[in-house]
């Protein structure tokens, strides 16, 4: 299968992977500002937006997604991801170290829920809770989710208005792609892979976040070897949406800086 990926810009290829629940149009105003400077690449990932998934026999977990976003690009990229985003793109960096040239972890984590020797991840009972409702209401459980990202972000009551009207504005998601994101976000611990990321890695963490706490961002700048930390004051689980000036603030001199 293809997946839908919306192209603008030139020069340096910069892909944008977004997180659970919604699509690449998330991105779409920050990805207008960046394409002055670089070739961008908004994708949706499987099951979301305008990328379908295939009938029978496709697994949308951590491996299938890389594959598909391995097999779409033949040159090197610069990968930026988003909350589930940046796990994908956290496995693909460590996985085919030369399809990745720098990586930017946004409001992500390398394992999301909690566990014994994690304290920085949701408590997994929650997720448990949302995977029942997922099943009772979807769209009730998408809109609380996104409630729950912004929460204490500046500018809350207009991000929320934004992020609700674009939510579905691509269609409706695939059960099957929203059930395997959440396995991935309660599965999934990537900490034993942070120490094989070798490429120039930039963290931006919001400030307010309540769903991947700046805790984590933390924890991975300090076990990743090149990596660089940034925490954007006012902002939640959303810094591109809440702080879009900041966030292409950072991500172009980190993009600009000849040590990378």
């Amino acid at each position: 299968m293809s997946l839908h990926i919306e192209s603008i810009g030139s020069e340096a290829p910069l892909l944008l992977i977004h997180g659970w629940g919604m699509h690449g149009g998330v991105w779409s105003d920050v990805a207008k500002i960046l394409a002055s400077e670089f070739h961008v690449h908004s994708v949706d990932l499987p099951g979301y937006g305008y990328s379908k998934m295939e009938e029978l026999g496709y697994s949308n977990e951590l491996d299938s997604i890389v594959d598909e976003l391995s097999s779409s690009f033949s040159e090197p990229l610069n990968v930026c991801g988003w909350s589930l985003g940046g796990q994908i793109a956290l496995h693909w960096a460590a996985r085919e170290p030369g399809k990745v040239r720098r990586l930017i972890l946004v409001a992500s984590t390398p394992c999301f829920a909690e566990r014994k020797d994690w304290s920085f991840g949701m408590e997994r009972i929650v997720l448990e809770k949302f995977a029942v409702e997922l099943e009772q209401n979807h769209a009730a459980t998408l809109r609380r989710f996104i409630t729950l990202q912004l929460r204490g972000s500046e500018n809350e009551r207009e991000l929320l208005a934004m992020l609700r009207e674009r939510l579905f504005s691509r269609g409706e998601p695939d059960m099957r792609a929203l059930r395997s994101g959440l396995n991935i976000l309660r599965d999934v611990d990537l900490r034993g892979e942070l120490q094989h990321i070798t490429q120039p890695t930039l963290v931006i963490a919001g400030e307010r976040d309540k769903l991947t706490p700046p805790q984590a961002s933390r924890y991975m700048a300090q076990a990743i070897s090149n990596a660089e930390l940034v925490e954007i004051k006012g902002a939640a689980h959303a810094p591109f949406l809440s702080h879009p000036d900041e966030f292409v603030l950072q991500l172009k001199a980190f993009m600009e800086n000849k040590n990378n």
